[in-house]
């Protein structure tokens, strides 16, 4: 048994973990805060979490000239997926006022079938089990939101659009995150979100210190747990864990986010809403494994492509 592989599945399963009860946490802050109030100070105190990773990384002389080199790099590539970000984090947060935390988890767990998708029309290839993934995913999305008929909560479409904002945050951190620091690029992402979200707060909501204070345990578990601790747990981790490995385990922080909803906010689900969650776990697994159990590729092969689709993901 490979230890470095067991030790980073375990790191994933936290990660999973975290984000999964950070849906709890984040229909909870909105008790005492609006949406983009408790994004900003989320994502703000995600990136404090930071500095001191970044700081270290870049003691070396050869990292503060790669630093210097970059810099504009960074920021303006931080810029373009700290808006995205904020897209998806937005829509998801708003969503949550209206569905439950089980749903908004796995409704945005839909992103890791809408990114090999949405890469069809950037000309890249996608395979059989994405298609068949899709079908599972939006079979059990109706099954988990429809209420009556083909009626759906105004929440869970929100939650949906953010999916695919999610998916798009993939697709620019996979296509930046080569060619600069990944720490410095997550840190001026987190930064422009968090600047971004409170912006529109300032405007739209009502944020008083008291209102801060009396939320400060949800918005905490928000920023230093789901934006600090698993993003930096997730780039850990991945070093060595296969994609298919990282393919299921994160798969299941929708199953955490359903598990927290229960047992925190006393959330129920329905034998039909059941069904629609395991169709749609099923439809996740099978887009992200479908190569690796069905088309005979070698493991290898396959985990590169797994690990890509995940690295690339700052959930948080």
């Amino acid at each position: 048994m490979n230890m470095q592989i067991v030790k980073s599945d375990v790191l994933l399963f936290i990660t999973a973990l975290i984000w999964g009860f950070a849906f709890v946490a984040q229909r909870v802050g909105m008790d005492y805060v609006g949406p983009f109030t408790f994004n900003g100070v989320r994502f703000a105190l995600g990136a404090l979490f930071l500095l001191p990773l970044i700081a270290f990384r870049s003691r070396s002389a050869s990292g503060r000239a790669a630093s210097r080199a970059n810099r504009r790099k960074i920021v303006l590539g931080g810029l373009l997926a700290g808006f995205v970000l904020f897209a998806g984090a937005s829509l998801q947060q708003v969503g949550l006022v209206y569905t439950t935390a089980g749903n908004a988890g796995f409704i945005t767990g839909l992103y890791v079938v809408i990114v090999p998708i949405l890469s069809v029309f950037l000309g890249q290839r996608t395979d059989t089990g994405t298609w068949v993934g899709a079908v599972l995913a939006v079979a059990g999305l109706y099954l988990l939101c429809a209420t009556g008929g083909v009626t759906v909560s105004a929440g869970d479409i929100l939650v949906l659009a953010g999916a695919f904002f999610w998916a798009g945050h993939v697709l620019v951190i996979g296509w930046l995150s080569p060619k600069m620091d990944s720490f410095g690029l997550a840190f001026c992402q987190y930064v422009a979100c968090a600047a971004l979200s409170l912006v529109v707060g300032v405007f739209t909501e009502i944020i008083t210190l008291d209102a801060l204070v009396r939320g400060a345990a949800p918005i905490l578990y928000g920023g230093v747990m789901s934006v600090g601790i698993a993003y930096t747990l997730q780039v850990v981790g991945q070093k060595h864990a296969p994609g298919s490995h990282a393919a299921i385990l994160m798969s299941l922080e929708a199953v955490f986010a359903a598990v927290g909803g229960w047992l925190l906010l006393g959330e129920r689900l329905t034998s039909r809403q059941y069904l629609g969650c395991s169709l749609m776990l099923t439809g996740m697994l099978v887009s992200q494994l479908w190569q690796v159990c069905f088309m005979g590729k070698a493991a290898e092969e396959c985990d590169d492509s797994g690990e890509k689709g995940f690295t690339a993901s700052n959930r948080g």
